[in-house]
């Protein structure tokens, strides 16, 4: 998952780049961090910890330049520590180097495993850490065919962000699998960010998305991009989850609104469960919200708000721990008992992975009076584990890949439970391009 982030030309890039953390704050709240560099030197401040939590106005003090890098991250490949945020910096032969990434590297055992005979020393567990080696032990004169050579090693979904001290690479994985897109500040420069919902912030302009397999060269030098390499043949396979749960819905990912495609997958879960009668649709706020009001428009059944969401409380399915999610579930959504009590319910949640959320929804409502609750998935049966970036890393901790729909309804005590179907989800986003489906359908297209 992970938000990313960089500016280029603009004498406030690290302030910038706090705001666009900040707006793509849904993405990662485990840890976040910023790189700036005036051409001499690149700064980093990282830490556990949320964007408001971690900066400060003195932060602004140490980040001076007109390039900046930043990362909020959320764990797929690593663990829980200071040591695994991002940026990750290195001082190596050709000077100052600072990553940051939003992806999941599939051979990155097979290499760190190789680098280590080699001799080389980990400080993290991340696989980003892998390509810092990579670069760094390369004997290519320049940092670009560094970076080139490096990217034909690794295997996997990935988007990085690299800032030597004069110089910004911007690189998208041939599939395209996570979002990343390019936009023109007003007071000057350019962003890349992995959502647009960062531009509207900092007042900045959508240019395009960054091609699958592609990489951008900003350079000191040009007040433009220097260069656009096509590093690998297209192989488009954008993350159909973007849609359905990670993305904010006012961003725009790969020219499709979050927002419209979320509606479109309400409507086409009414059209699919046209037999169950209700007296109100209620979305699980916040990501269900869009597809229950498209349900509700289809259906004719009336939208309502059912439950209140605590903003302070985080998102339930990226904290690490089981535990912890349990926790954050009730401390998170609370029942308006005078709307629900005596009322049969259609309730849409974004989707179904561990059933820790849809589980204690069900008891809530219940418990709050509702005489029928029903459970409307916008999404299809997750049953594959993803190695492209989700934290659904083992069959166990997939619901659907354990147990049927009636087990799971059971388990659940809802008085019924509709996922929606793999084809009505490729409507919804579009037949356009052939979308990465692998929770759903467990085609591991990258090998």
């Amino acid at each position: 998952m992970c938000a990313i982030v960089g500016v280029f030309g603009n004498k406030n890039a690290s302030k910038i780049a706090y705001y666009a953390l900040f707006a793509m704050q849904h993405r990662g709240q485990e840890a976040t961090g910023i790189s700036c560099s005036d051409n001499k030197h690149i700064k980093t401040i990282k830490s556990r910890g949320l964007v408001t939590e971690v900066f400060d106005n003195d932060s602004f003090k140490t980040l001076k330049g007109s390039m900046a890098i930043g990362h909020n991250r959320y764990s797929t490949a690593g663990h829980d520590s200071i040591l695994d945020a991002q940026p990750i910096f290195a001082r190596y032969a050709l000077g100052e180097i600072s990553i940051v990434h939003n992806g999941n590297l599939i051979n990155k055992k097979e290499i760190r495993d190789e680098l280590i005979k080699e001799g080389a020393i980990f400080a993290t567990s991340m696989d980003t850490e892998n390509v810092v080696h990579l670069i760094a032990r390369s004997k290519k004169k320049h940092l670009k065919d560094r970076i080139i050579e490096a990217l034909n090693k690794i295997k996997g979904a990935y988007c990085f962000i690299i800032q030597s001290r004069s110089k910004i690479f911007i690189i998208r994985d041939k599939y395209g699998v996570r979002p990343l897109s390019l936009g023109k500040i007003e007071d000057g420069g350019y962003i890349v960010a992995s959502e647009t919902c960062a531009f509207d912030l900092v007042k900045a302009q959508f240019i395009r998305d960054i091609r699958p397999g592609e990489m951008l060269i900003f350079d000191k030098d040009n007040s433009d991009i220097l260069e656009s390499i096509q590093l690998f043949e297209s192989d488009y396979r954008p993350c159909a989850f973007e849609y359905i749960y990670f993305s904010r819905p006012d961003s725009v990912i790969d020219g499709k609104s979050v927002y419209e495609v979320r509606g479109r997958i309400g409507r086409a879960l009414a059209k699919e469960s046209k037999h169950i009668e209700a007296d109100m649709v209620i979305p699980v706020p916040d990501s269900g919200v869009a597809s229950a009001l498209g349900y509700a428009k289809e259906s004719g059944i009336a939208f309502e708000l059912g439950i209140v969401r605590n903003h302070y409380i985080g998102r339930t399915f990226i904290e690490p721990t089981q535990e912890m999610r349990d926790l954050k579930v009730k401390l998170k959504l609370s029942p308006i008992k005078e709307k629900i009590k005596g009322k049969r319910i259609i309730v849409m949640d974004d989707s179904l992975v561990r059933g820790t959320t849809s589980k204690q929804i069900v008891k809530m409502l219940k418990e709050a009076g509702a005489s029928e609750v029903h459970m409307m998935i916008a999404a299809p049966e997750i049953k594959y584990p993803c190695k492209y970036g989700i934290d659904t890393p083992s069959f166990k901790e997939l619901l659907s890949a354990n147990k049927s729909k009636e087990e799971i309804r059971e388990y659940m005590e809802s008085d019924s439970l509709t996922f929606l179907s793999i084809e009505a989800l490729k409507n919804a986003i579009g037949k356009d391009r052939n979308y990465s489906l692998v929770s759903f359908d467990g085609d591991y297209f990258i090998h």
